[in-house]
């Protein structure tokens, strides 16, 4: 299973990573492979964290249903294995 991560970069700033799937899930990395690899611990952690608290893990969105996402915007899509 993958979940999709929004991944935008400021020119002062770190590249950030969120996901719409989990609100308040958000990370980031230096370059584009550390923002990738703390995506992936990101995740892993919060679905874990949902999973000991007794909370339903939502099934991912797909990218038809992101479309009108406003945090989609300026974004680069990447798909990150839980």
């Amino acid at each position: 299973m993958e979940y999709i991560a929004y991944l935008h970069k400021e020119s002062d700033s770190d590249f950030g990573v969120s996901f719409p799937d989990f609100q308040g899930c958000i990370t980031a990395g230096k370059t584009l492979e550390e923002a990738r690899t703390m995506a992936q611990e990101a995740l892993r952690f919060h679905i874990k964290g949902m999973h000991e608290d007794g909370h339903t893990i939502p099934a991912p969105s797909s990218l038809d249903q992101l479309a009108g996402n406003i945090q989609m915007k300026d974004a680069a899509i990447l798909r990150i294995p839980a």
